[in-house]
Order: structure tokens, then sequence, then C-alpha cells
């Protein structure tokens, strides 16, 4: 098993497509996140782009975009062949500090190639490829993985999890719904706890942590070692610093509106650093405007953005 890096907090942001870019998770790195992750990366992808690097001496950054400031850092894989998986983690291994393996995604488009949590299924593959994946790489094999497929088999997770232990991955966060409740319903913190039991490695629990509060309950309740963040974040990277604070001294700041403008302005000034899409831009800038006062007026504004200056005028009078 390869060391985990050092960590500033127990607060990590979770990978989101078309969310967690480059930009976004800096903001959330400088809000106190200990960990950041890569959006969801194929392992087809990953080996495609390779050549083309090498021929055309291109770097990962124009297809991985990240920076120096958000260390550490995890990309997360997804894929079911073995082969493909360990060429991929191999080419990304010196870019980043963590290689994260993603049995958690249950979108259909992903599923049906028998990836993301449709491979909880598979056990002795998994086996096989952990074992080829822990030997092929000198930086830490973490997982992401969900409880089960259907509702009534939320534990399909166990095997899974002690598979991955005994192969030498890492850590393992585990999101506590099934495949079948997608994001619906209410995660099961149980297993969580459950899994803590279960095996000597760090957990990270994820799921229905809305709040400094829950972040706080979640560890209580399990044992978990780390929380990981998702959707609550979206458009309020403070979630992370009022966590630390609430952990440290029982209390957090509310965020104002005039703050929440300030941040927003913030992720504009590094997305031109990163090149990030307008139309990127443009889910962020509507995750922002969320409780802001005069927020349908805002919306509407932020629908015809195209330009960056544009975007810098929309929370204005």
């Amino acid at each position: 098993m390869h060391k985990l890096p050092k960590f500033a907090s127990k607060i990590f942001l979770a990978p989101m497509a078309g969310i967690t870019d480059p930009a976004f998770r800096l903001l959330c790195k400088e809000e106190g996140a200990g960990l950041v992750f890569t959006e969801l990366t194929s392992i087809h992808a990953i080996v495609a782009k390779a050549r083309l690097f090498e021929k055309e001496k291109i770097s990962i950054t124009n297809f991985i975009p990240f920076s120096e400031e958000e260390r550490p850092i995890a990309i997360q894989l997804f894929g079911s062949d073995i082969d493909l998986t360990v060429k991929a983690a191999k080419i990304v291994e010196p870019y980043f500090d963590i290689i994260d393996f993603n049995m958690g995604c249950p979108a259909p488009h992903i599923t049906q190639q028998m990836a993301g949590a449709a491979l909880l299924q598979k056990p002795e593959h998994i086996q096989r490829l952990f074992t080829r994946l822990v030997e092929a790489v000198s930086k830490p094999i973490t997982l992401k993985v969900r409880a089960g497929v259907k509702n009534n088999d939320p534990h399909l997770y166990k095997n899974i999890a002690k598979i991955a232990e005994d192969c030498g991955v890492a850590m393992i966060t585990l999101h506590a719904r099934t495949l079948e409740q997608g994001y619906s319903g209410k995660a099961d913190w149980k297993l969580i706890e459950e899994l803590k039991e279960l095996v000597d490695i760090p957990v990270v629990g994820n799921g229905d942590i809305k709040t400094p509060q829950d972040a706080k309950r979640i560890m209580d309740e399990t044992g978990c070692d780390y929380v990981m963040i998702g959707r609550v974040a979206m458009g309020n990277p403070f979630i992370f610093k009022q966590c630390k604070d609430f952990f440290s001294k029982g209390t957090y700041a509310d965020i104002t509106a005039a703050e929440k403008v300030k941040s927003f302005y913030s992720y504009l000034d590094l997305t031109e650093k990163f090149s990030i899409s307008p139309a990127a831009i443009k889910v962020h800038a509507m995750q922002f405007s969320h409780g802001m006062k005069g927020a349908p007026t805002i919306r509407r504004k932020i629908s015809g953005c195209k330009t960056i200056e544009e975007f810098k005028n929309v929370f204005t009078d």
C-alpha cells in the first residue's frame, strides 16, 4: 500500500461532472477543502489522448487541466478494462498525488459500459484490476464506491471493500446510496459505520451532508475518518471553512450575498487562467445566484451571457 499525502482538513470536495473544474476546485481549496478531485475521467480517453501528447508535445493540462496550488489533488478514473486502467494510471501518475477509481457513478452512460457502480457486481474482475493497478504505480490508489446496485441489497460494497483493502487500496469513500437510488432518497449512514468496522484503512463518508452540523454528525455517528461534500458545495465553496470552524470552535459564520458575489468574481478571474468555457461558467453563475435577492432576474441575465465581461455584470443592479 502506498502512503496517502497529508490533508489540511478532514473535508473533501467530491468530483462532479460539469462542476469541479480547476477554477472551482481552487476556490474550495482556498476555503479549506483538504482534498480535491478532477472530474470523472475515462481511461479510454486518457490512453487515446496520450498518443497526441507524445506526438505533438502537448501538455496533459490541455486535456486534464489542474494547477500546483490544488495539491494534494486526486484524479478520478472510470472504466472496466484492466489493461487500459493500468495504462491510463501510468500515464497520469507523474501529475497527480492520488489515483482514485470510480465504482460509484450511477449515470446510465457509465453503468451501461459495466463501469462506475455497475462494477459492484464483478468482484473477481475487481480483484484482478486492483492487484494489477496497485502494483503498477507508486501513487496511492483510492476507491469511491456505492453501497449496492439494487435497493433490496445495499451491501455489495462490503465484499468489494475487503478485496480493495487486501489488494493495497489506501482509502475508500462510500456514498451511502445504491445505484438504483441515484441521488434520491436518504443516504444510509449506518452503512458507513459498518464499513469503518470492516476495514482498517481510512474511510470517507459521503451522502446527505448539507451543513457543518451534518459533517460533524456523520463523523461522530459512523467513525469515518474524512467527509466528502458534493452538491452542497455548488455555488457554496464556503462550506469547507464553515465545517473547519464548526469542528474547531463549535460555531461558524453565515455567508452574506456580498461575499458570494466576491467569490464568484474570484471564480471568474480563475476561469481565464484555465480557459473555461462560457457554458461551464454559466452553470456556476446559476449556482451562486441561489438564495440571492432578485434571483429570477439574475438568472435571466445569466442565461444571455457569452463573455466574461457579461458575467461580471449579472450581479450588479
